[in-house]
């Protein structure tokens, strides 16, 4: 997206939710994606491991 595409998504957001709650939703986002990068970097699963056979 380029700079103008980004201004007018930036100005809907504003009209839809007002100036109060912008602070409030960008510190709420902020929080979303360091939550979701600790919990990516904390995954230790091994998803190398092969499945074991099932016995018949």
């Amino acid at each position: 997206m380029q700079g103008p595409e980004l201004l007018i998504i930036l100005f809907i957001i504003l009209l839809l939710f007002g100036a109060k709650r912008m602070p409030d939703m960008a510190r709420s986002l902020g929080r979303s994606v360091r939550i979701l990068k600790a919990e990516t970097k904390n995954d230790t699963t091994k998803t190398e491991e092969q499945p074991k056979n099932p016995e018949a």
